[in-house]
């Protein structure tokens, strides 16, 4: 997985892509298809593992800014579904944790994560402020919020979905999330059956700009496929002073949403 992962990213570089984002739990199978203890031996700290030490290193010789997805270890039963971000010249900006964590069949992640702590972190990357999402996450309209509050030009939304649990919802509540925080959002998933399961991840990996259209065609259902899109950051602007959705909020008036 991780050649693999190594290969897309030269591949990127090459086409002038200065930022790649990797599905969930990118470096392994998803192995939360079933609750095995043995397959906690795929966390790794967030730094200083070495998936992230190697990714850091791939990301100061393409130049290119890396959204990592791993299995993280904090200590000793403290397991997190984390993304590292890796900014061009390969120093770590940070890390987010997935804040909401199924556990349904096929979906059995309450056995292995902890809730994220880490609030909605966006980083100020060589190509723009950057924030990420995971997976599960996305049914969740608070965080897509959050990261838009915090400056947010492009959400990284790495997952690993599977047909018929909700693939309907797929090409539906990013676009809905981007034209609601008038963001560009990057939806990436895996594609295929692997070997702890019979989820069928349906691909279909994306970008949706400000206005809610895919930017470009909407990758195969079936096979691997790198997308690389140019996305133009100035549309935003564009976006927030036609529809103005921030200066409407009403914060004040959210109270109840909140409220025990």
């Amino acid at each position: 997985m991780i050649a693999a992962h190594e290969r897309a990213a030269r591949e990127a570089a090459a086409q002038g892509a200065r930022v790649i984002g990797f599905q969930e739990v990118f470096n392994a199978p998803y192995f939360c298809q079933v609750q095995e203890p043995e397959h906690y031996g795929w966390a790794e700290p967030v730094p200083d593992g070495p998936t992230v030490r190697r990714m850091s290193a791939l990301a100061k010789e393409l130049g290119l800014v890396i959204v990592v997805p791993v299995y993280e270890v904090e200590q000793s039963g403290f397991y997190y579904n984390t993304a590292a971000v890796i900014d061009a010249d390969g120093s770590y900006l940070g890390k987010y944790r997935k804040h909401h964590i199924p556990q349904v069949k096929g979906f059995w992640e309450k056995y292995y994560f902890k809730p994220g702590n880490l609030g909605w972190p966006v980083f100020d990357t060589a190509v723009g402020k950057v924030g990420v999402y995971i997976c599960y996450d996305r049914h969740f309209p608070e965080g897509w919020r959050a990261l838009g509050m915090a400056g947010a030009e492009i959400v990284y939304n790495p997952s690993a979905t599977s047909r018929g649990l909700s693939a309907y919802l797929w090409q539906l509540e990013q676009p809905a999330a981007a034209v609601a925080n008038e963001y560009y959002v990057a939806a990436i998933n895996r594609v295929g059956v692997e070997e702890y399961g019979d989820n069928d991840f349906y691909g279909t990996s994306y970008f949706v700009d400000p206005r809610g259209q895919f930017v470009g065609e909407v990758a195969s259902d079936k096979d691997e496929e790198l997308v690389v899109r140019d996305l133009d950051l100035d549309l935003i602007d564009q976006v927030r002073r036609q529809w103005a959705f921030y200066r409407d909020r009403r914060p004040d008036a959210y109270g109840p949403l909140t409220e025990a």
